[in-house]
């Protein structure tokens, strides 16, 4: 498996970027974080997922080790594969998404191409007990939850609903 690749961006794609590695050039579907990483113009280290497939190779680039560590839980759910893992972990950070995870937020999920409602509700029963952290719940309380769905049903994306509710006190009650 190829773990972590070293070098700099030599070219984009839609879907990622092509890294040069002593001369190699090696097609990445990746985050945004990890495209990032590579545009910085000085060298970059991205972690990466080799996908085997009967008909190709696939290499998916990620920014940190808790990116991909998500993507490859994300595997692990019946029905979900690279694309949508990817996706998914594209769509947010690591963090708020094992946060979701652990609240069992399925209309996060929901939000992202690609995911329905069945999809979202099997990546939280599935992968729940896999990520629960201390860490993870203490990020957002239920409150802030409920906070944020009211948000969604007056018309805000659950992304914009979160950034509002970033900077409000969490003791505060939902109301």
């Amino acid at each position: 498996m190829i773990s972590r690749l070293r070098g700099q961006l030599a070219g984009r794609t839609p879907d990622g970027f092509v890294l040069d590695v002593n001369g190699v050039g090696y097609l990445l579907a990746a985050t945004p974080g990890a495209v990032r990483l590579a545009e910085g113009g000085t060298e970059a280290v991205v972690e990466t997922y080799l996908h085997v497939r009967e008909d190709a190779l696939q290499l998916y680039g990620f920014a940190d080790a808790a990116e991909r560590q998500l993507f490859l839980q994300l595997l692990t759910v019946a029905g979900i594969g690279p694309k949508v893992a990817l996706a998914i972990v594209s769509g947010s950070p690591a963090a708020d998404l094992r946060r979701a995870i652990v609240l069992q937020d399925t209309a996060r999920f929901q939000a992202i191409p690609g995911v329905g409602k069945k999809t979202a509700e099997r990546i939280v029963h599935e992968l729940r007990d896999r990520v629960a952290t201390a860490d993870a719940v203490a990020i957002v309380e239920h409150g802030s939850l409920d906070a944020r769905n009211a948000l969604v049903e007056l018309g805000y994306s659950v992304v914009e609903a979160e950034q509002a509710l970033a900077s409000v006190d969490a003791d505060l009650p939902a109301e």
